[in-house]
């Protein structure tokens, strides 16, 4: 009877060190749906489209308890394109995210691989596009990555724990050239505080010569522009009132010598002269109502002030982008929802592709300054 019983508690020893050993999760999400653009190059076009609330995603993540309220952990996601079955990110296996690190329940988390920057973990959140609207809802060109148009490689990153709702954190992308460690560089700053029906949040990040080698913190296919800098700045606030919740975020976005942009606006070649500086400031006001638990509804106004730095003169363009979303909850974790976008460029020329209206997802450049985009669409999530 001994023999038995010891033997009992040896197997389910091993059994509990095997399964704390083991503790990964698998998770996705698929959303796709049709989106109609009425202005693509001067015609309207209807696409089956995968990624837009939320991207398309398998991940794999886990944790290891080290004891003493140490952890280690990983995640590795891809992103891939429901529709037609191909990978995201500029065909990565793990385009998403890919990391590894060690969590500490005092002194926080580091964590190391291909990761998302201080802007995205911070700032994002307080704006429709970065919590609960996505893609058609981003600032003019995602210009200021608050939908996370690129991750950050070869990078370090540490996160605090919570204090009383504050958190803070910073990342540091390694450029990885030889006799120059600014080449290719990404650094971020940022913080954010929730406490009652109050939340907050601000970042900052530093990018330089970034996609100009293949390696480095941000490759040529992941940039969504290439300048010899990028600066931005953001701080956002939200509130919830009852069943609302409102929102208003301002970012800052500085470019120096940029040559071009995402696959949609290749140049931002002028006419005449040289482009030596871009500069936007985004002003966006948000709001969601949550009318039952299963249904919401939310609205954005984004208003974008851009300068346009030549060496024969200046130029001032202005985006003003409306966004509509319903959002129904069948259980939790399928969903259908509807969205709707329209943007009018305005203020000055400035003889390069930014006078053409263009929303962030739909099908391609307006051939003048108007779009409108509509999108109906199923998530499930697993």
């Amino acid at each position: 009877m001994k023999k038995i019983i010891l033997t009992a508690g040896l197997l389910s020893g091993i059994a509990g060190m095997a399964q704390a050993q083991t503790n990964v999760t698998i998770y996705g999400v698929i959303d796709l749906g049709m989106n109609y653009t009425n202005n693509d190059g001067g015609k309207s076009v209807v696409q089956l489209q995968s990624g837009y609330a939320q991207g398309s995603r398998l991940g794999f993540k886990g944790n290891e308890d080290l004891g003493d309220g140490l952890s280690a952990l990983f995640q590795i996601e891809n992103g891939f394109s429901a529709d037609t079955g191909k990978l995201g990110q500029g065909g990565l296996l793990f385009g998403r995210q890919a990391l590894a690190g060690l969590s500490s329940k005092t002194t926080g988390t580091i964590t190391l691989g291909r990761q998302y920057d201080s802007v995205v973990d911070y700032l994002a959140p307080m704006t429709a596009n970065g919590n609960w609207a996505g893609y058609l809802f981003s600032h003019p060109l995602d210009n200021d990555n608050t939908d996370n148009s690129f991750r950050i490689n070869n990078s370090v990153k540490y996160a605090s724990p919570t204090f009383s709702g504050f958190q803070f954190g910073g990342l540091y992308g390694f450029g990885e050239v030889a006799g120059d460690n600014t080449k290719n560089r990404t650094y971020s700053l940022g913080a954010s505080y929730a406490n009652g029906p109050l939340s907050a949040g601000l970042a900052y990040m530093n990018l330089s010569r970034v996609g100009t080698t293949a390696n480095g913190s941000i490759t040529p296919t992941d940039a969504n522009f290439l300048a010899d800098k990028q600066k931005i700045f953001g701080a956002g606030i939200n509130y919830t009132i009852g069943a609302a919740t409102l929102g208003f975020v301002y970012t800052s976005t500085n470019l120096t010598n940029p040559t071009g942009g995402n696959a949609y606006i290749n140049s931002f070649a002028p006419v005449l002269g040289t482009l030596s500086s871009l500069k936007f400031r985004n002003y966006e006001i948000n709001a969601k109502y949550q009318f039952t638990p299963a249904f919401y509804a939310g609205a954005i106004y984004t208003y974008t002030q851009a300068k346009y730095d030549t060496t024969v003169g200046n130029a001032k363009p202005k985006w003003s982008n409306l966004g509509l979303m319903a959002d129904y909850n069948f259980s939790k974790r399928t969903d259908v929802y509807l969205q709707g976008v329209y943007q009018k460029v305005g203020g000055d020329l400035t003889g390069s592709s930014l006078d053409q209206a263009y929303i962030p997802g739909s099908g391609g450049l307006s051939g003048n300054d108007k779009q409108f985009a509509i999108r109906a669409a199923l998530r499930h999530k697993f």
